[in-house]
């Protein structure tokens, strides 16, 4: 009797679930984020050592399994942008003045004006500079936060300039990333006309977007909690998640931008709902992403990577995008600060919190692969892959080392200079 496929993919998914669970309480154990655990447990099960998608010993080899398991992966990034723009309190926001704004928007904008540049140079094309830079552009406030939250001065106004600068970053990337699929994908040998034409339909799928899910779509779901028929069987939760799914698929056919920002705006606009609402939407996307779709698909990044195909050579042009992805977020995140009102101590403080680029860097980066502005085992995945690596590494104890040295017990809360 021939055996049903579909075993392997269990089998499969059985591995890498319980690969990524262990690995990133590994991590945690040693006091980094869990998404370093499972990157690297990801290229340790990939083609770099074990390539157990097509082990003959467990039998998979001919499942097929790589495509199923890059679907479930889009997914969970998807889910994952979702909850992303879930978390979003826009009105916060305006509150917070200019410091958020400037370290936000410089601190997106900075690394992709040095890395483009540095990218051309090494003699790659302009859509693989420009995504390269749009990776880097990208920060991971999840883990500074923690270290804060550890130090106890997340509550500061460091730390909350903090969170409302990523939140910025977060939206200034978004757009950039959907900018970047926009150009890149237009044929090649397009005209200015055409490029002008891209611009004008990805601005008004966003506009559009933007405005449906943040007048619209939380009546919606207001209305559906009051339907006891609908709600009681996972009405609220079952048609959150259908939006997210529709959004991103309005994104990439109606915008022509990455399916990610439309489930990430449309998170945006569900987090307009009211509290018990937005709590039940949040406990199931959480659920469905962290326990089962989102360790898919940091562990599929790593299996795309085979470090067998990354030259030695490569490794100064590694080090050149490391300096600037450190360089990029102190200056950029730094000089924003300071010109809006922070002195210098807290000014570096903020830019050296948003340097790792964690997962968003790698939903970026994942996106140019998808995309196919580069290919998974080019020397420029490669790069980025250890650049991110890296830059988590590498976060936790300069987060420490600049809030430890020349702290003083008034200096964290006092008031903004004029």
């Amino acid at each position: 009797m021939e055996q049903n496929t579909a075993v392997g993919l269990f089998l499969a998914l059985g591995i890498v679930i319980v690969a990524a669970r262990l690995a990133g309480s590994l991590a945690r154990r040693f006091d980094q984020p869990r998404v370093l655990g499972e990157l690297i447990v990801g290229v340790l099960l990939g083609p770099s050592l074990l390539d157990i998608l097509h082990s003959s010993a467990l039998g998979l080899e001919q499942a097929h399994l790589d495509e199923t398991i890059h679907s479930l992966a889009e997914l969970g990034v998807v889910l994952l942008m979702f909850k992303i723009g879930l978390d979003i309190h826009v009105r916060e926001l305006a509150r917070v003045g200019r410091v958020a704004f400037t370290a936000g928007v410089a601190g997106a904008l900075v690394p992709v004006i040095l890395t483009v540049p540095v990218v051309l140079l090494a003699g790659m094309e302009f859509k693989s500079a420009l995504f390269a830079g749009v990776t880097l552009a990208a920060t991971s406030v999840s883990i500074s936060a923690q270290v804060l939250l550890e130090l106890g001065v997340l509550q500061t106004k460091v730390g909350n300039a903090l969170l409302a600068s990523a939140l910025i970053d977060d939206v200034v990337a978004i757009l950039l990333v959907s900018f970047a699929v926009a150009i890149t994908g237009s044929a090649e040998g397009a005209n200015a006309g055409d490029l002008l034409g891209i611009l004008a339909r990805m601005l008004i799928y966003l506009a559009v977007a933007f405005a449906v899910a943040w007048f619209l779509l939380h009546h919606l779901i207001h209305w559906i909690h009051l339907q006891p028929a609908i709600a009681q069987s996972y009405g609220v939760q079952a048609v959150a998640l259908v939006l997210a799914l529709l959004f991103g698929w309005a994104a990439e056919v109606f915008g022509g931008v990455a399916a990610i920002s439309g489930a990430f705006i449309a998170g945006v606009g569900l987090s307009r709902v009211n509290e018990p609402v937005k709590r039940l939407i949040d406990v199931t996307t959480s659920n469905m992403a962290y326990a089962f779709l989102v360790p898919i698909f940091f562990v599929s990044v790593g299996l795309t990577i085979d470090l067998h195909l990354f030259p030695l050579s490569a490794l100064p042009f590694v080090a050149a995008l490391l300096l600037i992805a450190v360089v990029s977020k102190v200056v950029g995140c730094g000089l924003g600060a300071y010109s809006s009102g922070f002195n210098r101590i807290e000014s570096l403080r903020l830019g050296v919190c948003m340097i790792s680029r964690g997962e968003v860097g790698l939903i970026v980066a994942a996106l140019g692969v998808n995309s196919g502005v580069f290919q998974p085992d080019s020397s420029l995945f490669g790069a980025l892959f250890l650049v991110v690596l890296l830059t988590t590494v590498l976060t936790p104890p300069m987060v420490r080392r600049v809030f430890q040295s020349g702290r003083t017990p008034e200096g964290e809360n006092g008031h903004v200079r004029a």
